[in-house]
Order: structure tokens, then C-alpha cells, then sequence
């Protein structure tokens, strides 16, 4: 594969990307656009859950969600997170955090084919579970990263602490690199995407800083895999009875399934474990 035949690709994937991706977005105040918002006790939380969001997530759809679409809202996903946390185990000791920290591309243009939004996100992201760690060193941490939000994680992996024992990428263009093993990262690493998302038309690579490298759910990048064949759009994994849903509850909650019906059924913690050699 050439470099320029690279260079087509992505510039191929443009099109796609404004003709599936989110439609609306809202204007970009750098600096300005931060929300974080806890559902659950944080103070009394043994496990939590860290949701970031992806492209033209803004303070101001941080409730209503993008385009007024209340499913693309994370305080909405964060509650959806934690309902299913608590249906799973009523009383769990599980906090959700819809952690919207830093300036996320406005709408899928260039800056959402670049990495530089998501490196500077990393960073905050990276103090932010410092500080929590810094406050709770017994805390054991999921990160979530939708879309865009994969990225940030992805950037921010090799240098996040023991305590994030998990890294989930949903809905994902790429994180950066060409197999979880890169990541830098002890966590366990999964990865799901819908049957008519979007990011799946994305050609999987990076060159000249654009890109964001191999999908996660290429089964070469070598991510556990989350079910999400009943999930419909780029914007349906916390949709109520979706296995997505359930799913991401599980490993929150420390128990991802031991077996699941579906080919893209995750494997058990255990064997994950034993096979990684962890």
C-alpha cells in the first residue's frame, strides 16, 4: 500500500464522514466547553465509570444531546449507564462520571481527522483520574470512550494508572495505533461497534498525522469484543436493552459475562486474564 494511495483513502472518507457522521454541532468556545457530571455516590464508590464523549459534544447539549437527539446526551448515557449497573446489582458501590473535559472537534471536519484535540484531551483526562485516584487510591476504574472520545483514551492509556482496569472503545474511527498491545496499557481493551455505524465506511489508518490507525473491532488490533449487533446507529450503545448497554454495566461492575450468545461475545475476565498472563 502506497502512501499515496493512503492519502486517497482518507481524503475518500471525508465525503462519508460529513454524509453519515453527527449532522449538527454547535459553536466551539476553546477553553470554555467543560462538564463532568457524577451519577451515584463518589464518595462512597468502590468501582467507577468514566464516559467520554466524541465530536461537537458541547456544554450545551451535554443534557439535551446533540441535535436535540437525547440519546446523544452523556448526562443522559451516564444515568442509562448507572440504571443498568444498579438492575444488574441493586446497592452496587459504582459511580458513573459523563466526563466532558476537554474541547471536542466541532462536527466531523479536519480537526476530527487529527489528533491534536484528542492528545490535549488526554492530559486532562489523565489529572482528572490522577486527582481521583490522589482522593480514593482503592478506586478501580472503567474508562468509556465513544467516537472521538476513544481517541482521548487511547492517548491518554499508556500513562493512566493500575487503578483503570478496563478501557472501552464504542462507536470507535480508531485510537491511535494499530493494536491494543501499543495502548501501553495493562487494562483489558474492548472494543464494539453497530452493523450501520458510521465508522465502520472509515478506511483504518493514519498517515501524515491523519487518521486515527486500525478500527478496534478489526479482530488484527486485538480488543476483547463487545456485543452491540442489536445496536442501531453511531449513537444506540446505551440505548436501554441493548447488549452494548448491558455489557459496558458488566465490566463496569468489575463481572463482564462468562459467555454470551452472539460471535461477538467478550471472553470471560478470566480467561482474559490467564491468557495475558495477568
Amino acid at each position: 500500500m502506497t502512501r499515496l494511495w493512503m492519502v486517497s483513502l482518507l481524503l475518500l472518507a471525508a465525503p462519508a464522514m460529513w454524509l453519515f457522521g453527527p449532522t449538527h454541532a454547535t459553536p466551539e468556545v476553546d477553553g470554555a466547553d467543560r462538564k463532568i457530571e457524577v451519577v451515584g455516590d463518589l464518595t462512597t464508590a468502590r468501582r467507577v465509570a468514566i464516559l467520554i464523549p466524541g465530536v461537537a459534544t458541547k456544554v450545551s447539549n451535554f443534557d439535551r444531546g446533540l441535535g436535540g437527539v437525547v440519546r446523544r446526551a452523556p448526562a443522559w448515557q451516564a444515568r442509562r449507564l448507572r440504571d443498568e449497573i444498579t438492575a444488574l446489582q441493586p446497592g452496587a458501590p459504582v459511580a458513573v462520571i459523563a466526563w466532558l473535559g476537554y474541547d471536542t472537534p466541532d462536527g466531523v471536519r479536519v480537526t476530527a481527522l487529527r489528533e491534536d484535540r484528542a492528545a490535549a484531551g488526554a492530559l486532562a483526562l489523565e489529572q482528572y483520574v490522577a486527582d481521583l485516584i490522589k482522593a480514593r487510591p482503592q478506586l478501580e476504574i472503567t474508562v468509556i470512550g465513544h467516537s472521538y472520545g476513544s481517541i482521548v483514551a487511547g492517548q491518554a492509556a499508556a500513562k493512566l494508572p493500575t487503578q483503570v482496569t478496563d478501557i472501552v472503545a464504542i462507536g470507535s474511527p480508531g485510537m491511535g495505533v494499530s493494536k491494543a498491545a501499543d495502548l501501553g496499557s495493562d487494562a483489558r481493551v474492548w472494543a464494539g461497534s453497530a452493523p450501520d455505524d458510521w465508522t465502520r465506511r472509515l478506511p483504518g489508518i493514519r498517515i501524515f498525522g491523519v487518521g486515527h490507525g486500525r478500527l478496534p473491532i478489526d479482530a488484527a488490533f486485538g480488543a476483547l469484543p463487545l456485543p452491540a449487533a442489536d445496536v442501531a446507529g453511531h449513537d444506540g450503545y446505551f440505548v436501554p436493552g441493548t447488549s452494548s448497554l448491558t455489557a459496558m454495566a458488566e465490566i463496569a461492575l468489575g463481572q463482564p459475562a462468562t459467555s454470551r450468545s452472539g460471535s461477538d461475545s467478550p471472553r470471560s475476565a478470566t480467561s482474559v486474564a490467564a491468557s495475558a498472563g495477568r
